[in-house]
């Protein structure tokens, strides 16, 4: 079992205006899927704020995944993406590519999504869509893969060639 904490950004669920829609969805997505959700929480959409609970989170007793949800389009408060990638040494640019590719089978306006992935130290980092039903969307296209990937991430031993279906 893989640990996992949730991150929404939203400026308006942040203030208490509007309650959080895709956080709970997509921890509900990963206890459903045999991680163990160990924190939540919501932050505006401030990009030194994003950093700083992504930083807090995968150098404290670290998560394997980091999943944020909100903050990934052309608005100019959307700036999700730019935190993850001020944060991740390392990107994981195959994750986003994957679930812009299932999203545009849904809708034209998936190629519109900026989402960025990426690891820090211990930590894969994903970012997802802002709605529920996009955020759910995007999860189930990259869930069924996650678990070999965080496998190597965490020094397991992982056999690619004997896993791949």
């Amino acid at each position: 079992m893989y640990t996992a904490a949730v991150l929404t950004v939203s400026d308006r669920s942040s203030r208490g205006e509007r309650a959080d829609g895709s956080g709970p969805v997509v921890a509900g997505m990963l206890r459903e899927a045999g991680y163990q959700v160990i924190d939540t929480a919501v932050v505006p959409d401030e990009q030194e704020q994003i950093e700083a609970k992504l930083i807090q989170w995968a150098d404290g007793p670290a998560p394997a995944l980091i999943v944020t949800t909100g903050g990934t389009g052309f608005s100019p408060r959307d700036v999700t993406p730019e935190a993850t990638i001020a944060v991740c040494p390392r990107l994981t640019p195959g994750i986003p590519e994957a679930m812009r590719y299932a999203s545009l089978r849904i809708t034209p306006r998936a190629m519109l999504s900026r989402a960025q992935a990426g690891i820090r130290g211990g930590s894969l980092i994903i970012n997802l869509p802002g709605s529920p039903k996009a955020a759910r969307e995007n999860l189930e296209a990259v869930l069924p893969a996650l678990e070999h990937g965080l496998k190597m991430l965490l020094g397991g031993p992982a056999d690619c060639a004997a896993e791949t279906k």
